[in-house]
């Protein structure tokens, strides 16, 4: 008996374990607190104590290192297990038959949580692929020039590295300043670098090592305003902060969902608007598909399709937790103890004061202390897990929090840089 492709697609893709009772609990939890404000709810350390109980967290550190790869919740994992027997089960009959229906499915839902069309999102493995395929596959000519500033991530400045190599390219490398005055003083930054020969400009959305959200679509309007396209680095974007990729009008953008959107490790976003997907080469050659599908970018060859599938899962339960809630929460978390140590003398915050200039995470230094050492303190003597920077003008630790963080865990952070300046 054959079974319809559309209900296949529908139970297996979008479905999996809905009625763990994990997703149950969740259900029940997020319908007690809808009438309470995304700003009120918080602080409300039983209802995110509800929440972190969906997780399953060692209890060898507390984990203030999210932003690399934020755990992924117990139902997002049953269901990502769950889609790894069955694509198992299912052998290469799934693989000749629905993968690609349920991948642009859930594709398409992506499309939805940034606010743009289906025809020009493509799930990928993570931020470097997705931006890669823009910088290597961008039409460079010896002499054009690129912008981007030395706080960007490291894979991609090596990137553009080797497109000068390659191709001629001339890379016009910025610094921006870890506490602007204004949003125009950033945007300066950028277009005092741009000459007729620019051609791509990369800015990170929200900037990784610092966590500082970046004014997108005045950077982009001023560059557009030159004739040049902006690429964004959004790998810390989705999932943390609530944006339209609309809103932005920026010309390319890529993402890690395995980040805050907490999918299973390997999965990524890859946005191009429509009219610019003809100009891109693909890293990986395809065939047979129109000069401006996505698909043609998105070519890998045999992939872990279980994690599309699991995409999805995360997708839904970031939904039903609510963007807006979890967002607060984030911001709460991370204003909860930068609030508390920033006037003190020894602490180095490179992190801005300002609400919107950042959510989950900052950055914080000691003075008279390398970053690899406080590091290495606050593992060893506080059971503090976090990762030391020390460059582009950033000294000190990126602390990142997650929804399942409590504000005690946080309290051992504070007073742990308080005792770091005795």
């Amino acid at each position: 008996m054959t079974m319809n492709k559309r209900t296949f697609l529908k139970q297996f893709a979008l479905g999996g374990l809905a009625a763990t009772p994990f997703y149950q609990k969740l259900e029940q939890l997020v319908q007690s607190v809808a009438h309470i404000s995304p700003e009120e709810l918080a602080s409300d350390e039983k209802f995110w104590a509800e929440v972190r109980a969906g997780y399953r967290l060692k209890p060898d550190y507390i984990n203030l290192e999210n932003g690399y790869y934020c755990i992924t919740p117990q139902e997002t994992l049953e269901n990502f297990i769950h889609h790894v027997r069955e694509v198992n089960y299912q052998g290469s009959w799934y693989m000749r038959t629905v993968q690609w229906d349920n991948k642009d499915a859930v594709a398409s839902r992506l499309a939805e949580l940034v606010d743009c069309s289906p025809e020009e999102v493509a799930i990928t493995r993570n931020t470097t692929e997705s931006l890669d395929t823009i910088i290597g596959g961008f039409p460079w000519e010896p002499g054009d020039e690129a912008v981007m500033a030395e706080q960007d991530y490291g894979a991609m400045l090596h990137m553009f590295q080797q497109v000068e190599k390659q191709f001629g390219v001339v890379n016009k490398v910025v610094s921006i300043p870890n506490h602007p005055a204004s949003d125009e003083e950033i945007v300066e930054v950028y277009a005092r670098a741009i000459t007729p020969r620019a051609r791509l400009l990369m800015v990170c959305h929200v900037v990784n090592i610092t966590g500082q959200v970046l004014p997108i679509r005045k950077i982009c309007d001023m560059a557009h305003e030159r004739g040049v396209e902006v690429m964004v680095d959004g790998a810390h974007a989705v999932g943390q902060i609530v944006f339209s990729m609309k809103e932005l009008d920026c010309d390319y953008y890529g993402s890690s969902l395995h980040k805050w959107l907490s999918t299973p490790l390997g999965a990524g976003l890859l946005y191009v608007r429509k009219e610019k997907i003809p100009r891109i080469w693909p890293r990986f050659a395809d065939w047979g598909k129109d000069m401006d599908d996505i698909h043609r970018l998105n070519h890998t060859g045999t992939h872990p399709v279980h994690t599309d599938l699991a995409v999805g899962n995360a997708l839904e339960y970031y939904y039903r937790l609510g963007p807006e809630r979890k967002e607060a929460r984030l911001r709460y978390l991370q204003n909860y103890w930068t609030d508390q140590v920033r006037a003190w003398p020894h602490i180095v915050l490179n992190t801005p004061v300002e609400r919107h200039r950042s959510c989950a995470i900052a950055n914080v230094g000691v003075k008279g202390m390398k970053p690899a050492d406080l590091a290495d303190t606050l593992l060893r003597k506080y059971r503090i897990w976090t990762v030391a920077i020390d460059g582009a003008g950033v000294q000190g630790c990126r602390i990142t929090p997650n929804v399942y963080t409590t504000t005690r865990e946080l309290d051992v952070l504070v007073r742990a840089l308080k005792e770091l300046g005795g």
